[in-house]
Parts: C-alpha cells; structure tokens; sequence
C-alpha cells in the first residue's frame, strides 16, 4: 500500500490551493516585501528570511485572479523549487492534509495542456488545484528574475522574517 501524499493547503480569494508538503519549508506572518527593480510581473518583490532573500511571488497573478492590496493577516508560505527558495502571498493556510492515491487526478488526465498545475485532489467538499512550483517561473522569468537579483541595491536587503 502506498503511503498518501501530504499537501499543504491554502487560500487565495474563496479558492483553496496545494502545495505538495516536501516543496514548503513554513509559513510565516506577512512582513514587509521589499520591490526588486527590473524583476518580472509574477515577482512583488523580496524579502529576507533568516538572512536568505528570497523572491515573493504573486500567485493571483500567475492565475490570472484580481489583485487586491496585501494585508497584515495574509501569509507567506517559504518554499522551494528545484532552482531556488521563494515565497507565496497566500490569503490564509489552513492545514496540513494526507492525501490517497485514489483521490488524486494528474494534471495530464484532465486538460493535459494546463500550466502550473501538477494534479488535482478530490476531497468530499470539492476539488484543490495542486500546485507545480517548478513550473511557476517560465526560463525567461528566471533568468529576469537572477538578473534582478544579481543588480538589487545593498540598501535593499534589510527586511527580515523570522
């Protein structure tokens, strides 16, 4: 028998999302995001988390939901994709969920040309759409992105997380 996945789930307007639980590393209080200049549209900025900066992205953007101001009561989740740390404005986390084969759908299975988006699960009060990190940033994106980094002023670095 397989053992079920975890996925950590979260909010963005009154839709739920997942992250698989091995690419979240925590989720912490929103704190001040520093702009990064030159930084493609899905990137709000930067912010330092125990002395690493780490990109902020903009999952509403990337799905094309309506932006709406950051509030103090959302939450960044601290993640990781096989290239680098970043972080997601989410409205809210709300647990922490196993999840069975049986309940989870491949992405191929169902429009096998959707972008970011690695499967989905069935749960009894609807389905979660599960998140694919490494897939969020187009190589353009990245490259902008390192480039972005590489450039951003010293003055710049000092906000940070706990």
């Amino acid at each position: 028998m397989k053992k079920p996945d975890f996925l950590v789930i979260f909010t963005l307007d009154d839709q739920r999302y997942a992250l698989p639980l091995p690419a979240a590393d925590r989720v912490v209080r929103m704190v001040a995001i520093t702009p990064l200049p030159k930084a493609p549209d899905i990137i709000l900025g930067v912010v330092n988390f125990q002395g690493q900066v780490i990109p902020v992205i903009n999952v509403r953007r990337r799905f094309c939901l309506p932006d709406r101001e950051i509030a103090l009561t959302d939450q960044l989740v601290v993640a990781h994709t096989a290239r680098r740390p970043v972080a997601l404005v989410a409205d809210a986390v709300l647990d922490v969920i196993a999840c069975s084969a049986q309940n989870l759908i491949a992405t191929e299975n169902i429009l096998p040309k959707v972008e970011y988006v690695k499967g989905v699960v069935k749960l009894t009060d609807g389905l979660i759409l599960i998140h694919d990190l490494d897939k969020f940033l187009s190589l353009e994106e990245e490259s902008s992105l390192d480039q972005a980094l590489e450039n951003r002023a010293p003055e710049n670095r000092t906000f940070e997380t706990s």
